[in-house]
This record gives C-alpha cells, sequence and structure tokens, in this order.
C-alpha cells in the first residue's frame, strides 16, 4: 500500500492522505485569510494597547498584539468590532487558560458562575459555629 493511503478504522475504506492533505491545507488557508481580515479591522479600530495589562504597542512589536474573541467564538466577527478586544499575546493565553479551566470545572459539576469563570475553593469556615452556645441562657 503507498504511504499516504490509509485505511479508516470502521469501515476499512482506503483514505487518500495526498486529498486528506489538500483539504486541510485549503482549510487552513481560509482561517488564515479570515483571521487576517479581523485582525486588520481591529487594529483599525482599536488603540494599540493590550486591553488586560495596558502595554503599550508599535509597529515594530505589533505582531505580539493579538484579537481575542470575547464570546470565544473565532466566527462571530462583527463589522463594529464588538466581540473583539486587542490583548498582548501572554493575556490572550491567560484569558484562554481561564476559559478552559471554567470548562473543565462545569464538567466535573463545580458551579463557576459567581467566581466569575473562576474555579472557587469550598468553604471550610462556618462563622456561626458556636452562636447556639453563646445564646443558650444558664
Amino acid at each position: 500500500m503507498p504511504k499516504d493511503q490509509s485505511r479508516h478504522g470502521r469501515t476499512g475504506q482506503t483514505i487518500d492522505g495526498s486529498k486528506l492533505d489538500r483539504v486541510v491545507a485549503s482549510a487552513r488557508r481560509a482561517m488564515d485569510e479570515r483571521a487576517a481580515g479581523y485582525r486588520e479591522q481591529a487594529l483599525k479600530l482599536y488603540p494599540w494597547v493590550c486591553g488586560r495589562c495596558a502595554r503599550e504597542f508599535d509597529r515594530s512589536n505589533l505582531r505580539e498584539l493579538t484579537v481575542h474573541h470575547k464570546d470565544m467564538d473565532h466566527d462571530n466577527n462583527p463589522p463594529d468590532g464588538s466581540n473583539w478586544e486587542l490583548l498582548c499575546l501572554y493575556c490572550h493565553d491567560n484569558e484562554h487558560q481561564k476559559y478552559e479551566e471554567h470548562l473543565a470545572a462545569v464538567a466535573a459539576g463545580r458551579d463557576t458562575s459567581a467566581t466569575g469563570g473562576r474555579t472557587a475553593a469550598p468553604s471550610t469556615h462556618n462563622p456561626f459555629a458556636g452562636l447556639a452556645d453563646l445564646l443558650k441562657k444558664d
């Protein structure tokens, strides 16, 4: 069997690896073109400042300023930029890490709504633990 062909795990049919490579490459090109379009638009709409750490950017380091989709949907690109914010690479990574942690907490059944998406440690302090004894009259 040629190197670029393998068999589908369930059906056993031959998979044309070169065709699959072409489809993946085409999808990546389309994604890159779409991203370049909204990035250029966001850079025209907003000042070149990270929305989290307030680091300022100029042409020499502009490649480190990214477009973050507030709703995490990279296909939601309204022309007014209402779903975008400019973040430096570090703050952008941090936002996505927080989102991943939120998804993991939800999947594990922990409520994260009161903590803004962050997982809160369970409370162990009971401020009224000795109240009943204090209220007892001798």
